[in-house]
């Protein structure tokens, strides 16, 4: 699985997780949303420990920017509302940063 394609994963197990606990509390869904969010949580955590990254932190960090970017596809595509050109201008920022800190050559 590609580096791409294992923070797409993490990013929506994270997010279903979350939006999970969101739907009990703020959408008073059954408190049974709590039990696949709470596995979903842990797919993430299980997910994002199998980067390539050479440290946690640095994962954790590159991992982010893509996080921001799916939530914002999560935005669209689950709470149909559309995401703003302040969003996209965020969230490229954001991506261009995870990508320098995920890909930057470093010495040993």
């Amino acid at each position: 699985m590609t580096t791409l394609a294992l923070y797409l994963a993490a990013a929506l197990a994270e997010i279903a997780g979350c939006f999970s606990v969101w739907a009990w509390w703020r959408l008073d869904k059954s408190i049974l949303w709590l039990l696949p969010g709470v596995a979903s949580l842990l797919l993430f955590a299980w997910l994002l420990s199998l980067s390539s990254a050479d440290y946690a932190g640095r994962a954790y960090a590159a991992y982010g920017g893509v996080y921001i970017v799916a939530s914002l596809g999560w935005l669209w595509l689950v709470e149909q509302r559309l995401p703003d050109r302040w969003d996209l201008i965020g969230a490229t920022i954001c991506l261009a940063g995870a990508g320098i800190i995920l890909l930057a050559p470093r010495g040993g």
